[in-house]
């Protein structure tokens, strides 16, 4: 059984074979956030991209455990400088880790620490995450794209994980016609709610999801099981 926990905002937590993946740890800082970043020992993490929103703690929680880092290139590599172990991927490519695998899709949107002057970070990423047989979809921030018709009809996706706060990603109408490109069996939206520019009312998306996939509202710090 896989078991998925909502961190808030976009990060999540995936659970199987007594190992976890976090994906997006964005918890310090993070009015929704359901747990502390120093109560987490994740034996991997997986960043769709370089903003500080997603990056979040997950450098700060790869140096205190040792976990990998999973990453586009260019990332992976600002992360390696700063002492994490990783593994660099780049869109169209799939690495098995022996209990998750994971293949990164394109996702339109950027990618840069915003430092002075800001760090090129790669190209923002989405992710098929695979574990027990069942695959996730976690679209990191995105708007709409012709691309998710093409990963619905490559994959069996049995959740996808979808952005509905506007504004920075898609809106709640993009992100329903994302589920019916896409063909997920279940949905859960994320990146909504946590700041001001991006509110969303996730029962609205939930309704005019409809028949076309089961949505799963979870607040922070709640599970879904895929079995």
């Amino acid at each position: 059984m896989v078991q998925i926990t909502y961190l808030g905002h976009s990060a999540v937590s995936l659970a199987s074979q007594g190992k976890t993946l976090l994906v997006d740890p964005f918890l310090s800082g993070n009015p929704q956030a359901s747990v502390q970043a120093s109560d987490l020992t994740p034996d991997a993490i997986y960043l769709t991209h370089g903003h500080d929103d997603h990056v979040g703690d997950g450098i700060s929680i790869a140096q205190r455990t040792g976990c990998l880092v999973v990453a586009c290139f260019e990332l992976a590599t600002y992360c390696q400088r700063q002492g994490c172990q990783v593994h660099p991927l780049h869109i169209g490519g799939r690495r098995d880790f022996g209990w998750f695998a994971l293949k990164l899709t394109p996702a339109l949107h950027g990618s840069a620490k915003m430092t002075d002057p800001p760090i090129y970070t790669g190209n923002p990423t989405g992710g098929l995450i695979t574990m027990e047989g069942k695959t996730v979809y976690h679209a990191g921030d995105t708007g709409l794209m012709a691309d998710m018709e093409l990963i619905g009809r490559l994959n069996d996706v049995d959740l996808a994980l979808l952005p509905i706060g506007d504004n920075f990603t898609m809106g709640i109408d993009d992100a329903v016609e994302a589920v019916r490109m896409i063909k997920p069996k279940q949905v859960i939206p994320i990146h909504y709610n946590t700041f001001e520019p991006i509110q969303a009312d996730p029962r609205e998306f939930a309704s005019k999801v409809g028949d076309l996939a089961e949505v799963t509202i979870l607040q922070p710090g709640e599970s879904l099981a895929l079995a």
